[in-house]
């Protein structure tokens, strides 16, 4: 069975913009993470669930395709999937619209890191058995 994409709405808020009142790049990627906590807590597992204070969660790669304008006071629309859970990281992506109409699509790797070491570690059991369970 394929996990339902998870959903996450906000308007774009002023500081999200530019000189044009179109989103900066930079802001998509704190809307991904926005979703990205949300989905975490909602499936009970926040990164700052007790399993997982030895672990880091640094972000190892990011990225965003914009492919039609999304403005000030827009109210946009995030679907996040889980796209790979491997061994030490794993992968979310991301598909935003507006009004229903395909505004942008990015990707976020997180690495877990042991805050001793500062080396990559398996992703805790209990997250990565959640985050199986939503793989799209």
């Amino acid at each position: 069975m394929v996990a339902k994409p998870y959903r996450w709405r906000a308007r774009i808020r002023f500081v999200d913009t530019d000189a044009s009142q179109r989103i900066h790049y930079t802001a998509m990627f704190r809307h991904f993470e926005a979703a990205e906590h949300d989905f975490l807590d909602s499936i009970g597992c926040p990164y700052t669930h007790p399993d997982f204070r030895e672990v880091s969660f640094p972000r190892v790669h990011v990225e965003c395709d914009f492919f039609s304008e999304i403005r000030y006071d827009d109210v946009i629309e995030i679907e996040l999937t889980v796209d790979r859970v491997g061994t030490s990281s794993f992968t979310m992506q991301f598909s935003t619209s507006v009004g229903g109409r395909s505004a942008a699509k990015g990707r976020i790797t997180v690495v877990c890191i042991d805050r001793h070491t500062q080396r990559s570690c398996p992703i805790p059991d209990r997250l990565a058995g959640c985050l199986r369970e939503h793989l799209a």
